[in-house]
């Protein structure tokens, strides 16, 4: 009888009529079930596959065996996973791309869609994330706990917690699945940011633990996993702004109002723990307990300058606004020239991020008689995010700036700054409001400090029932069931200026210690800000009305009520299987956030805000249908059509209202996000053709094509102010109460289309001269005909009036060659991804859109194992990642103006792996 995959990693019986083309063997089933698949039974053959191949046949067998289209990825070895994290894994898979965060993989787009399009799971359940909105940050998962990966492309009727993009799924191991006690022990070195201002070091540990107990009816399975970094000094360029100036009493604009050069150093410590504990006393019954953990703590330190160039707003007893001159003008665009009075700022910042995640899950299966089993599911998952931001600012304090010239500023393409002074002088630099950024002598601000808060959690559980039918319909088994979920998501942030103690206006304060950096041959003073609250500053709370829009708390209950029908028949002559389904999905949504009239904001100590609850409820009919042909000679023919939907991001969900006056229209105009907000739905279609070698290899060409009935934007509403108004709020002339809020609605229409080609083929097929190695590659070329207003959405480096869909890369490829034989293992991978519309953290907290550029990421995997005596199972290893120094670059407009780039540099890492 064979089994096919369903969903968190269980099996379903039945459907051997149409499966004789698709039978695996036994050796792909213990290489499945060592990798933690999902158990597949097939015929037998004794040859044993191990490393980088395991990996290759027994995904092959994942993805082949699978009703619905999907990729998969699995480990080598238990704990073998070669990547920091799951993130950069699942970045190589066909129409799967990923953007880097301090140079690692982090936020996955699958087939051209951002983050939030996709929903990710845990053995088949629905996980939440310390970000502030839904897209999981996949580097909290070390990829030695997991097993197993599973992207679904198409949903199917009972697949719960679908995404309009995908759904991905990560798996850890069922002990009972292996054959006998395993233990793994790995533990690598690491050289970090070869080719950066600074190397770093670090290492990675981890010991897995396998064993069954009272005569194979227990199992259970433990993992922990250790990353400890000193990170490497990273160069790090930005420009910001652009504008007009005056020049030879002319007015002509500037690229940019001003730039700065960083060094960061980020120290990081992960430890991620698993446990999976099974109970099968019967054939009839299993119990089975998952539980994931994983703390990841971060310390960034930044040390930098900013030069602020045409600063036109400044003026007092602050930084004169700057004068261009030796100007090179091009079409009324100065593309060189000598800005003057320019005061550059010195940065010493720090940040501490605070992230856990926690995931437990229950789940219990009962085989009530020949025909019924049911299912009884039941699970937890949180999440939760503290930081810590601390921003200082240092220069030349202001009663010594009179008319002199200061510095001066080259402004060409590679802005270079020309000091006047000795920043490293601490007689002459001092910590001090420099710009005048606290709004003037009345408000000093010689810092600033942020301390933001996310919370996450998600309850649910899952009943269903599920009967087999018999050879005598074409559906085979038919199962239905409920979900019901409980998600609370919070985001709060406090905030405020750093002012020197006991200090006025032009207060200033010695820089501490005697350290000194050079960033881009400008040497200055530098210290560890961590510790100077309460010391140096006193913190003077802010309540600005943008502030208050940082707060909200968002909930959601949502009732999934599903059928779903295995298919297994014969359609048009030939053997079909796959499913039939349908999910009716209630939601229940509501927020709590802060309603500011800014009108009534005396300072920013004295800015009273309201609360309001919103929210909104409806119900979402979801039909999917996949089937596979059999079209003989190991080739299967799939299509799928389902209606699939999104969830909106949870930022823009939130209740949050801010309003004033627009003195410049004479209207009230606001900002807010929306709790009314329904989901971005499409209707897909899926086509694909997938040649088989056994396990061995395969081809596959696929097109998709996704019909959005609605997706969201930002764009001004009008609406009527007079439920939010008091007797106290200053009104436009003609106490009109009619006005605008900028805020994200749903609109209609577009549609997102694409092809894919994927290939894995062994060389030896060729040529027996080639035996041992392969190859794997994948290219997929996606458009869309959305094109979102960028009306007020938080840019950076944006000001067309019009951008593509975020996240969507017009092409996405990987390429990986590789050498297995004799023990010895190589493994060359590129992945690349084309210009997108990414999503940063911005200086305020915020996400906000950007232009990234493309890049293409290659790393180099050498191994080898002893194959017997007494050290076999000892393996050694030696990896370098990202070989060709690839910096992450973000753009205005147009790749040539770039507004950012960072160089990470490469990676070594060496270590041994041991398993008994």
């Amino acid at each position: 009888m064979n089994k096919h995959i369903k969903h968190g990693g269980q099996a379903s019986t039945g459907r051997a009529t149409a499966r004789s083309a698709l039978r695996l063997s036994a050796t792909a089933v213990a290489a499945s079930l060592l990798a933690g698949g999902a158990g597949l039974a097939f015929a037998q053959q004794t040859v044993e596959i191990t490393g980088i191949r395991r990996g290759i046949e027994s995904a092959i067998s994942l993805k082949k065996s699978s009703d619905n289209i999907v990729e998969a990825v699995s480990a080598e070895d238990i704990g073998k996973l070669p990547d920091t994290s799951i993130a950069e894994s699942v970045a190589r898979l066909p129409g799967v791309a990923a953007q880097r965060t301090a140079g690692r993989a982090q936020q996955i787009s699958i087939r051209g869609m951002a983050p939030d399009f996709s929903t990710a799971l845990l053995n088949g359940r629905e996980q939440v994330t310390t970000g502030d909105s839904r897209g999981v940050e996949f580097d909290q998962y070390p990829s030695e706990l997991l097993s197993s990966v599973l992207i679904y492309k198409t949903p199917d009727g009972g697949l719960v917690g679908q995404g309009l993009s995908g759904t991905i799924d990560l798996r850890t191991v069922r002990p009972l699945d292996l054959s006998k006690r395993t233990v793994a022990v790995n533990y690598r070195e690491q050289k970090l940011g070869v080719g950066t201002l600074a190397e770093g070091s670090g290492s990675r540990f981890n010991l897995s633990y396998i064993d069954q107990f009272a005569d194979r009816t227990l199992g259970i399975a433990l993992g922990f996993a250790r990353l400890d970094e000193t990170g490497p000094v990273t160069s790090r360029f930005d420009n910001w702004g652009g504008g007009d100036t005056t020049y030879q009493g002319a007015k002509v604009n500037v690229p940019y109002n001003g730039f700065g050069y960083f060094a960061d150093q980020t120290t990081q410590k992960r430890d991620g723990a698993m446990a999976v504990l099974q109970y099968k006393p019967n054939k009839s019954f299993s119990s089975t307990v998952d539980l994931f953990y994983s703390k990841f703590d971060k310390v960034k330190a930044t040390k930098g300058f900013q030069a602020p160039l045409n600063d036109s707003w400044a003026g007092g007893d602050y930084d004169k606004g700057g004068v261009l001159s030796a100007a090179t003008i091009a079409s009324g665009t100065a593309t060189a020239g000598t800005f003057n009075n320019v005061r550059a700022v010195i940065r010493n910042d720090a940040e501490a991020t605070n992230d856990k995640l926690t995931s437990i899950g229950w789940n219990n299966q009962l085989q009530v008689s020949a025909d019924w089993r049911v299912n009884a599911d039941l699970s937890h998952s949180e999440a939760k995010r503290h930081q810590v931001i601390i921003e200082t600012t240092a220069g030349t304090t202001q009663s010594t700036l009179g008319t002199a010239r200061l510095d001066s500023i080259a402004f060409t393409n590679n802005a270079s700054f020309t000091p006047a002074l000795n920043y490293t002088d601490r007689s002459i630099i001092k910590l001090t409001d420099v710009q005048g950024w606290g709004g003037g002598t009345g408000s000093p601000q010689a810092g600033y400090t942020k301390l933001p808060t996310v919370n996450d959690d998600l309850s649910s559980y899952r009943l269903s029932a599920k009967r087999d039918l018999g050879g005598n319909s074409w559906l085979s088994a038919v199962e239905f069931g409920v979900n019901e979920s409980d998600r609370e998501k919070s985001r709060s942030f406090t905030e405020g200026r750093l002012v020197i103690k006991g200090g006025g206006p032009l207060a200033s304060a010695d820089i501490p210690g005697t350290g000194t950096i050079s960033v881009a041959g400008l040497n200055f003073a530098t210290f560890d800000p961590s510790s100077a609250i309460g010391s140096i500053y006193n913190v003077v709370g802010k309540l600005h009305p943008d502030i208050y829009n940082k707060d909200w708390r968002v909930n959601e209950k949502v009732t999934t009520f599903y059928s779903k029908g295995d298919i297994d028949t014969k359609l048009m002559g030939l053997p079909v299987r796959g499913n039939v389904g349908v999910q009716v999905v209630s939601t229940r949504q509501s927020s709590v956030a802060f309603n500011v009239d800014k009108g009534t904001c005396t300072s920013d100590q004295n800015c009273p805000a309201g609360s309001i609850t919103a929210g909104d409820s409806y119900t979402d009919v979801l039909p999917s249908l996949n089937l596979s042909f059999d079209m003989g000679n190991d080739s299967v023919m799939r299509f799928a059509l389902a209606r699939v939907m999104a969830r909106p991001n949870i930022n823009d969900m939130r209740a949050s209202l801010g309003f004033g006056v627009d003195n410049s229209q004479q209207i009230l105009k606001g900002d807010a996000g929306n709790p009314h907000l329904k989901p971005f739905r499409a209707n897909a279609i899926d086509l694909s053709y997938e040649k088989y070698f056994g396990t061995k290899a395969y081809l596959g060409a696929a097109v998709f094509y996704k019909d959005l009935n609605t997706y969201i934007l930002k764009q001004d509403i009008a609406v009527d102010f007079t439920p939010y108004i008091t007797p106290s709020t200053p009104l436009p002339p003609g106490r009109k109460v009619f006005g605008l809020i900028n805020m994200p609605t749903n609109g209609s229409g577009g549609s997102i289309k694409g092809v894919e080609l994927t290939a894995s083929l062994p060389l030896n097929m060729a040529t027996p001269a080639l035996d041992g190695f392969g190859i794997q590659a994948s290219y997929s070329d996606t458009s869309s005909s959305i094109n979102l207003a960028t009306a007020g959405f938080n840019n950076d480096g944006i000001t067309s009036s019009k951008i593509p869909l975020p996240g969507l890369s017009k092409q996405v490829a990987g390429f990986t060659v590789y050498f297995e034989k004799f023990g010895f293992s190589a493994r060359v991978a590129a992945r690349h991804r084309s210009n997108f519309v990414g999503d940063v953290t911005n200086i305020f907290g915020d996400r906000q859109l950007t232009y990234v550029k493309q890049e293409t990421i290659t790393d180099l995997q050498l191994g080898y194992e002893v194959q017997s005596g007494p050290a076999k199972g000892l393996s050694i290893l030696f990896q370098a990642n990202n070989v060709f120094n690839t910096p992450f670059i973000r753009f205005k407009d147009t790749p040539a103006n770039v507004i950012e780039k960072v160089t990470y540099g490469k990676s070594y890492l060496l270590g041994a792996n041991y398993k008994f």
